[in-house]
């Protein structure tokens, strides 16, 4: 950098597990209906398996491309629609945490340095929004009518993303992918 400054900007990132494309379509008919009907923002359907995390852009590449070197592909599956306590969590998909799913995170958070303070809950965001919990729990019906074939729906995780995720911008018009990753099955 010119004039000797050392100092490095650091962005918050995040690490997703992207659904195959015909899952990421069908999820995203329930995700704009659910929008329409209560607001929110859009962003890409996916299964967090690093949470927010500020590091330096450079930094955040090597550690999302090493973690990533060392997963394989992994199997995934809808168990529930259920409703959270905060924005980023209004009304989702739980995922089974089945061993691959948090051996995946595990693994990841590991090669980030990640460490949360809650145990983690494999999960696919539908809604954010800020909305009583009648809403809630009417979004989360609305799941269920909307497609009531998801429930048990079974597919392969094979591509993770890193995005930037800054958690205090609720518009995610911030939001930007930086780097996805198609995992091979060689660890």
């Amino acid at each position: 950098m010119a004039g000797g400054s050392t100092e490095v900007t650091k962005e918050i990132y995040s690490v997703w597990a992207v659904p195959p494309e015909e899952v990421r379509d069908r999820i995203k008919k329930i995700m704009a209906a659910l929008r329409s009907e209560f607001g929110g923002p859009a962003f890409e359907p996916h299964i967090t398996v690093v949470g927010a995390i500020s590091l330096a852009p450079e930094d955040a590449l090597r550690r999302f491309r090493s973690a990533c070197a060392t997963l394989a592909p992994y199997p995934a599956r809808v168990t529930a629609a259920a409703r959270g306590t905060f924005f980023y969590q209004c009304v989702f998909f739980l995922i089974d945490p089945i061993p691959e799913v948090m051996e995946a995170s595990a693994r990841a958070c590991n090669h980030f340095g990640f460490q949360s303070s809650t145990p983690y809950m494999p999960h696919l965001s539908l809604l954010y929004a800020d909305i009583s919990d009648e809403d809630k729990e009417r979004a989360r019906q609305r799941v269920e009518e909307l497609d009531k074939e998801i429930l048990g729906l079974s597919f392969q995780v094979s591509t993770l993303a890193l995005y930037k995720t800054d958690t205090e911008d609720k518009s995610l018009e911030s939001w930007e992918q930086v780097e996805t990753y198609h995992l091979s099955g060689e660890k």
